[in-house]
């Protein structure tokens, strides 16, 4: 699937399951919720966190998709074309760090 696609997907499930978009100061907020759920798991799973009992069903994939769904809903609700900004994002951070990565002592 396209990200267009993904777009105009969550868009047709939000208009006909959701009945509307929340606004987008309620969105943001459900997104930072929804980051949080994910850095409780890598905490637990690849950090030095142990999971609780209530944990032990948590999803990360789910997790993530729930973040995506949500920033695409920002993103729809803005009037944001996600391909178009990633791909002006990936120029811009080609751009800027041409050298920089490949020069960093810390990752070699």
């Amino acid at each position: 699937m396209e990200i267009k696609e993904a777009q105009h997907l969550v868009d047709s499930w939000i208009k006909t399951m959701g009945i509307r978009y929340f606004n987008e100061l309620t969105n943001t907020a459900i997104l930072m919720e929804e980051v949080g759920e994910v850095a409780r798991i890598m905490a637990r799973q690849y950090g030095e966190q142990s999971f609780k009992k209530s944990d032990m069903e948590v999803n990360l994939a789910d997790e993530m998709a729930d973040v995506l769904f949500v920033l695409i809903c920002l993103a729809n609700q803005t009037g944001i074309d996600l391909t178009d900004a990633l791909l002006k994002n990936l120029d811009k951070k080609s751009i800027r760090d041409a050298e920089r990565h490949k020069n960093n002592e810390k990752l070699k």
